[in-house]
């Protein structure tokens, strides 16, 4: 009787799912990398950044992807007025029979059901949905993306946007023709520190900000990379084996770009990456197949390495450091650290700090400085966000703002721009990494728009007409 693991690589061979010849373009080829030459040399159909599009009343949202994140933001979502969530999509049907109890859980009707593998395009293809919000595993996130604009929806997705450098460039030049919202639901952006650190840095009180520090470090290795009940088919285990580089850099990228006003006044121009040895994973691999059968294909496997650090330069010189460590037993940390030429900001390790010299600001004078320099958004939906949960409130506030924009007719805080830029650092990384640290040159999405791109409004000018709907959940 074949093995397991013979399975497995048949499987491979025949081209199949199982590991990471499942994503052959899982980074930025030769090719890749000649066509966005090509890519820059176009004009622009439009200039997203800024773009208002026509105001929505209600919001009717078709939510892909009910799994760990998808589940989650049905029930956030439904805690917002102005929006009915018309559809749920995903390959398991029990996943989406436990999203029907959430909504009716929450008093909301029942949505209409997309199952199977290819049920994503029928539901692009309800004529009764604004906005697809994506939480699929990673590979069909430009692909649910660019079909669903296509269908003349605005588009959330889940982070990365994408994983190939020409997918970076499929979702800006679709969004561009379109004219649909492309955004990345970078939650991150949208935490109280970061929030608070962004209008620091807007109001000139840490200077010019010359370089900047964000991470990805989570020890997902025993919990979720090995864990059976966790990502659909192991999906994300199988995306750490066989490349190097940094698999998720838009948690710790996205807020200090917004702070460094990426896109917006300056552009990230060329990097570096240069990843560790794998220590770890594929021990742990081999300990668990000693253990289960069901782990022997990820046994003698070559993982990605622990650590990987790229650093990113702009066109004005100034720099940015990204980790991305998820093997290693250390405590959780995004880094979050701003340096200026008046002051810094770190929010790891806690608590979150401020300096303007040699020295921390105390506890009192950084409250009163928070206090101050806490943003409207906060002030106005952070205390229900804090109720609501997700991510300690970060992730109601990101849906929270989505909708608003949406329904007031504004400018979205996240732009096709940001998602592209900020994803192509996974493939880019990833070429430099396997090529002994190369300088690799990052393209400008914006294709020279970015002198001209306003930075991220901070102001609730226009909008905050949402409400947030105050109910006792119904069990069934």
């Amino acid at each position: 009787m074949p093995t397991p693991r013979r399975n497995f690589l048949k499987q491979l061979a025949l081209g199949g799912t199982a590991l990471s010849g499942a994503y052959p373009l899982f980074g930025a080829s030769d090719e890749q990398m000649e066509r966005a030459d090509q890519f820059l040399n176009r004009k622009p159909a439009f200039n997203m950044c800024g773009y208002a599009a026509p105001k929505i009343e209600n919001v009717r949202i078709g939510i892909i992807g009910i799994g760990m994140r998808g589940s989650d933001a049905v029930e956030r979502l439904s805690y917002i007025e102005g929006t009915t969530i018309v559809a749920l999509g995903d390959k398991y049907p029990d996943r989406i029979a436990r999203a029907q109890k959430t909504l009716a859980e929450m008093q909301r009707p029942k949505a209409k059901e997309y199952s199977g593998e290819e049920g994503w395009r029928a539901l692009c293809d309800d004529p009764d949905i604004d906005l697809i919000y994506t939480c699929t595993p990673w590979t069909l996130h430009t692909p649910i993306a660019v079909y669903a604009m296509t269908q003349g929806k605005h588009v959330a997705t889940e982070v990365p946007a994408a994983l190939t450098l020409d997918e970076c460039w499929q979702l800006v030049e679709t969004s561009e023709k379109t004219k649909r919202h492309c955004m990345m639901l970078e939650n991150c952006c949208y935490d109280f520190f970061e929030l608070l650190t962004l209008n620091l840095s807007r109001q000139g009180l840490l200077g010019e900000i010359v370089h900047s520090e964000g991470a990805y470090i989570h020890d997902l290795s025993v919990d979720w990379l090995f864990n059976k009940k966790a990502y659909a088919d192991m999906w994300r285990l199988k995306l750490n084996i066989g490349k190097q580089g940094n698999l998720y850099p838009t948690h710790g990228l996205g807020p200090v770009a917004q702070c460094m006003n990426i896109n917006r006044g300056d552009v990230m121009e060329h990097l570096v990456s240069m990843s560790t040895a794998d220590f770890s994973l594929a021990p742990f691999a081999k300990e668990k197949a000693s253990q289960d059968p069901f782990f022997l294909p990820y046994a003698d496997q070559a993982y990605r390495g622990n650590m990987n650090n790229t650093i990113i330069r702009t066109a004005k010189g100034k720099t940015i450091l990204l980790q991305h460590d998820v093997s290693t037993p250390r405590p959780y940390s995004r880094i979050h650290l701003l340096s200026g030429t008046k002051g810094m900001a770190q929010k790891w390790p806690g608590p979150a700090r401020i300096a303007f010299g040699h020295s921390w600001l105390k506890a009192d004078e950084q409250k009163k400085l928070e206090e101050k320099y806490t943003l409207p958004l906060v002030r106005h939906i952070g205390d229900m966000a804090k109720e609501v949960g997700g991510h300690g409130g970060m992730d109601f506030i990101m849906d929270w703002r989505l909708i608003d924009c949406l329904r007031n007719g504004l400018p979205l805080d996240q732009d096709v721009y940001d998602a592209a830029s900020w994803s192509s650092i996974v493939p880019l990384s990833i070429r430099s990494a396997e090529k002994k640290s190369k300088t690799v040159e990052i393209p400008d999405f914006t294709r020279g728009n970015w002198k001209e791109n306003k930075p991220v409004s901070l102001t609730l000018d226009g909008g905050a007409t949402t409400r947030v709907r105050t109910i006792e959940k119904k069990k069934n």
